[in-house]
């Protein structure tokens, strides 16, 4: 899939209300091989800790990484509208449950898992990763209730949130820059941490070359000197006020055209 489909498959997902149709094409580009395996958890499947929070599970798919990772993916319909930004924990301690046996199934790996709130048009996209012990033969055996069972990684999404970040993060994945793509490159491609160094990384790189541009330009012209010791001004916060109106800009689509983000990637 090349850059530009891949954003707009991206985009018509995760910024809208949630739509199980277009969740589920946009899982099955992100991997290969996805073996239909439906069914739903609902009423007396749920645990009691759970049922205040927890409408509906649904598994629509898995999927079996090239390293023999289960990865189950999951639809979770929540009863509060709370619950989406409030009770992450709640969240993650439940998809640990169900990844961990629930009802004395097989143990997985992790889940991506759509979280949906009623009667909002966000929602959220996450991977649960469960970090498993090995006994003596290398088995994998159940988490201790001490340990921490599972992490948690996730996207905001939905009418009301841009999938800025999502994209940087997922393009790899769609793009097939990943073929058959392990959990570890799964979970790389929700790690917003190296999105967020790369960022700063290159913000940094072209804050320097602005300022080594704007010192240039005072040095060679006298009237842009004369003015810039007139107003106070200097090139570093030049430079950091010019950036940072750049961003601020970047960041408010509300006050940029529709389709900029595809045509300027």
């Amino acid at each position: 899939m090349d850059k530009r489909a891949a954003i707009s498959l991206i985009r018509d997902a995760l910024e809208n209300p949630f739509d199980k149709r277009k969740f589920a094409y946009l899982v099955s580009n992100m991997l290969d091989r996805i073996e239909a395996a439906p069914f739903i958890y609902r009423g007396n499947l749920i645990p009691d800790a759970y049922k205040p929070y927890i409408s509906t599970l649904e598994r629509i798919g898995k999927y079996k990484d090239r390293e023999g990772n289960k990865i189950d993916l999951l639809i979770v319909q929540l009863k509060k509208e709370t619950s989406l930004e409030r009770a992450r924990t709640m969240q993650r301690n439940f998809i640990a449950w169900y990844l961990n046996g629930s009802r004395g199934g097989a143990l997985k790996d992790a889940a991506l898992a759509a979280f949906v709130s009623p009667d909002t048009e966000d929602w959220r996209f996450s991977l649960v990763k469960m970090d498993y012990l090995q006994d003596t033969s290398g088995e994998k055996v159940k988490v201790k209730k001490e340990l921490t069972p599972a992490r948690h990684f996730s996207f905001l999404v939905g009418k009301n949130e841009n999938s800025h970040t999502a994209q940087s993060c997922l393009l790899p994945v769609l793009e097939k820059k990943v073929q058959d793509p392990t959990l570890i490159e799964i979970e790389k491609a929700f790690d917003i941490e190296t999105v967020t160094k790369e960022f700063f990384f290159k913000y940094r790189e072209l804050f320097l070359r602005t300022k080594e541009e704007l010192d240039r330009v005072v040095k060679k012209d006298p009237k842009v000197k004369a003015d810039f010791e007139a107003k106070g001004v200097d090139a570093v916060n030049f430079a950091k006020k010019l950036l940072g109106q750049v961003v601020f800009l970047y960041t408010t689509k509300d006050c940029i055209k529709e389709d900029f983000w595809i045509s300027a990637a």
